[in-house]
């Protein structure tokens, strides 16, 4: 089944903001991998600030459905954890780290609609990962400050990515840096 010109668009720029940023990218780098006119961009996508809203909406949006899906899977709270890293270290294979870390570097200079929508990814994230400790404090399988802790673990996981980014083998560093100390943290039941 072939992409329509918008999924294409958006699959292009979100490879390109995760590499390079939101102001290293234009439209004219959009046409040329899309192969189309840049008109066609403005067709879809007016400007390059509505076109950075829907693609956080859309990395957003992907977020939590992954997230949900670990939430439903048969994992263990420790296996969840995990995964929910595994998450951050999948674009590692690419060297891309998070959309919305790599967008928060520019967050002065963006429009409010795309600040809202990157407030909006942290927050439900957040939230998600604040459900998931909470679980393991309410079952003393953790002992922890589920929302205290739930910024602490994003913020080094994203800090992982951008280490991990600028090695020559990204999923190991990541994996050394992150993996030992959710290990120590959230141990196996």
């Amino acid at each position: 089944m072939e992409k329509n010109t918008a999924t294409q668009i958006l699959d292009v720029a979100q490879e390109m903001v995760r590499n390079r940023g939101y102001s290293a990218f234009s439209y004219a780098d959009i046409s040329k991998q899309v192969g189309i006119r840049k008109a066609s961009i403005h067709y879809h996508f007016p400007s390059k600030d509505e076109l950075v809203k829907e693609l956080v909406k859309r990395y957003r949006e992907g977020m939590m459905r992954a997230c949900d899906r670990i939430a439903q899977s048969n994992a263990s709270l420790d296996q969840q954890m995990f995964q929910f890293a595994d998450l951050y270290r999948n674009g590692l294979k690419d060297k891309q780290i998070c959309l919305c870390a790599m967008l928060a570097a520019d967050y002065a200079v963006l429009p409010q609609a795309v600040q809202e929508e990157i407030q909006t990814f942290f927050q439900e994230t957040e939230a998600w990962l604040t459900n998931l400790l909470q679980q393991g404090c309410d079952t003393q399988q953790w002992t922890c400050q589920p929302e205290q802790e739930a910024k602490g673990l994003i913020a080094m996981l994203q800090g992982a990515q951008l280490l991990a980014r600028s090695t020559t083998d990204s999923n190991t560093t990541f994996e050394q840096v992150v993996y030992p100390l959710l290990a120590a943290k959230f141990p196996s039941s």
